[in-house]
């Protein structure tokens, strides 16, 4: 009880003190030095150093007038003015005020108030300095830190920087034209898409077209010559840089008129629609109305498409054939439009060659090829009767045990990982100093082929190193459809024991796709795979990798023996010659009506030739008097 009586006392005393303290001291013993009044920007004479800001919008030449305003009215301003000072106007013209992306004056004129050069800017309105809420408030901030604060005199609104109750008033006008910007953005897009819907669409200028008094395009032969050019030797095989050098030596025009030409030029003429007739509205499309960048439409907004809409330069086929060329070139497809290719007889009847530099087939499209040239469905060992002899030895109800299950180092192997496939060492011994070989497969057994090649082959694949060791055969291109084709999981690797079949002079490497090991990383979820599942005893410490079997093997050890011996007679035991060198050939004509690639040399020589001859008839007028001797 004593003890809190005591706490209480204690407090009073506390408080006692802080009153006494908190009553201060006498006023004329404290000597009060005064703050530096607020700087007014109306009284204030001092000499100040001004530049000017000026913006319009558009590049269109009527807006020219408000430029040329602008700049006399601030001239005039400053003059009238005593003290003031004009550095500099900077002026951006043509340029949106909600992105400070190309405002090269804006940009400058900041630089310039950090530098020193300036202490006070002047500008007709918060929407002239920035429709962004957050760039207008940070630069006003940024002035006024500065050593020598810069304050920023926006005229409309009346309101200066430095004043200290500047900044919410500021806030809100930014806030407002943020959004006044913001609906107009809408408003001209909701204007955009009801001419789409109508098929009234925007006709910006065009590399071979001109536009008639109606703004209908107009083919212009001089320009359109440049354009063939550039899809011939393309669909020829020549490279976009290639081309671009192609032009610039032949003194070619953009429809800028430069001269000059690079990769990037050329592809644009190539993807460019309107070149085969066609027009697609909305390839692009913009996410903010505040930094403008626009992106590729992948159906983040409607498209709308009119075909022939004009005169064609290109037809449509080679237009279309165009397209997937450029959209397989990163894989190094270079020529013309490639096909897909079956073997059509022969003990790799129906066998499909894998294109390494092309992903515009399909699992389908391999399916589709093999059945073109097999016919009736081949009888598979598995169903036919077997029967043994008396006096032989029976072995119904064997099996072979499957290579998978011991350490085969001399055995063929093949590895399919996310975005290469790799033989084993062993694959490259039985085809000695062989380095290219071509992939084949079977989508009905799924079988895998691999037969010597040379080099020239069409669709020939490097196998091994300069060195003669296992190459990581890259194929980016074409391995998601593989892995459709065999219903296999893109995150897994898959290991396949091959076996070598020869007679005579004739020899390939099979691998049968049914039976496959599955290499899986300790961190890969379980669930994701059908194989056989791990022991919750087994550590990932010890694991790094942990090889997964179908679950179908759980029941045997491997195929029946009688049904195993079939399958490699088959083609051990074929009549007459294998040929298994056969080439592949198109299994269907292709359903683009592309020009002949002999017609395009013929037209890309006419072409060149003609430009050639217009350069040399420029140089006989340029220089009469030379070619008058």
């Amino acid at each position: 009880m004593k003890e809190s009586e005591e706490r209480i006392h204690d407090a009073h005393l506390q408080k006692a003190k802080i009153r006494e303290r908190y009553k201060g001291i006498n006023p004329d013993e404290l000597d009060v030095i005064p703050a530096k009044p607020q700087e007014s920007l109306y009284d204030d004479t001092r000499e100040k150093r001004v530049g000017a800001y000026v913006r319009v919008s558009t590049d269109d030449p009527r807006q020219t007038t408000s430029y040329e305003l602008q700049k006399n009215h601030y001239e005039d301003l400053v003059t009238h003015r005593p003290g003031w000072k004009l550095v500099e106007i900077y002026a951006d013209e043509g340029i949106s005020g909600t992105s400070l992306k190309h405002r090269d004056a804006f940009i400058r004129m900041i630089a310039d108030c950090k530098r020193g050069k300036l202490d006070l800017i002047v500008t007709k309105s918060v929407s002239r300095f920035a429709r962004n809420v957050v760039d207008c408030i940070k630069y006003v901030r940024e002035l006024k830190a500065l050593p020598s604060p810069v304050g920023v005199f926006f005229e409309a609104e009346s309101i200066y920087t430095l004043d200290r109750n500047s900044e919410m008033s500021l806030s809100f006008i930014s806030t407002f034209a943020q959004e006044e910007s913001h609906n107009k953005s809408e408003i001209m897009n909701a204007s955009i898409e009801m001419r789409f819907k109508r098929g009234i669409f925007l006709t910006p200028p065009l590399l071979g077209y001109d536009q008639d008094e109606d703004g209908n395009l107009v083919i212009n032969e001089e320009e359109a010559k440049t354009v063939r050019l550039a899809f011939f030797m393309y669909l020829y095989g020549y490279s976009s840089q290639q081309i671009a050098d192609t032009f610039t030596k032949l003194k070619r025009r953009t429809k800028k008129g430069n001269t000059v030409w690079s990769s990037n030029s050329i592809i644009q003429i190539l993807q460019n629609e309107r070149h085969c007739g066609d027009v697609l509205a909305h390839k692009t499309w913009t996410p903010s109305y505040l930094d403008h960048k626009s992106k590729k439409n992948r159906f983040n907004r409607t498209q709308y498409r009119q075909k022939d809409h004009h005169e064609a330069i290109i037809s449509r086929d080679d237009f279309i054939a165009v397209q997937r060329m450029i959209s397989n070139a990163k894989y190094g497809n270079k020529g013309f439009l490639p096909e897909l290719q079956v073997i059509s007889s022969g003990i790799l009847k129906g066998y499909v060659s894998i294109n390494p530099r092309w992903a515009g087939f399909t699992a389908d499209d391999y399916r589709a090829a093999s059945a073109s040239v097999c016919g009736e469905k081949d009888v598979s060992a598995e169903s036919q009767k077997i029967e043994v002899t008396d006096g032989t030895f029976d072995l119904r109800g064997f099996e072979v045990a499957r290579a998978e299950f011991f350490s085969v180092p001399d055995k063929p192997a093949v590895t399919f990982a996310g975005n290469y496939i790799r033989f084993s060492s062993y694959s490259l011994k039985k085809f000695p100093k062989q380095k290219y070989v071509e992939l084949l497969v079977h989508p009905g057994k799924l079988l895998l082929a691999v037969r010597p090649c040379t080099k020239d082959t069409r669709n020939a694949v490097q196998w091994t190193t300069a060195n003669d060791q296992p190459a990581n055969i890259w194929c980016m291109a074409y391995i998601s459809t593989l892995f459709s084709l065999f219903n296999w999981k893109k995150e897994l690797r898959y290991r396949i024991i091959g076996q070598l079949f020869q007679k005579e002079n004739e020899s390939f490497l099979l691998f049968d796709l049914h039976d496959t090991q599955v290499n899986i990383s300790s961190g890969d979820k379980q669930e994701k795979t059908n194989k056989t599942p791990v022991p919750e005893n087994v550590s990932d410490k010890t694991h790094k990798n942990i090889i997964g079997y179908p679950v179908s093997w759980s029941n045997n050890f491997g195929k029946n023996y009688y049904s195993k011996q079939l399958e490699n007679d088959q083609i051990r035991l074929s009549e007459g010659d294998w040929n298994s060198s056969l080439p592949s050939v198109p299994y269907k004509e292709s359903d683009l009506k592309v020009t002949h690639p002999d017609e395009v040399k013929k037209a890309i020589s006419s072409i060149i030739h003609d430009m050639k001859q217009e350069i040399t008839n420029d140089t006989r007028q340029l220089y009469p008097d030379i070619y008058s001797t």
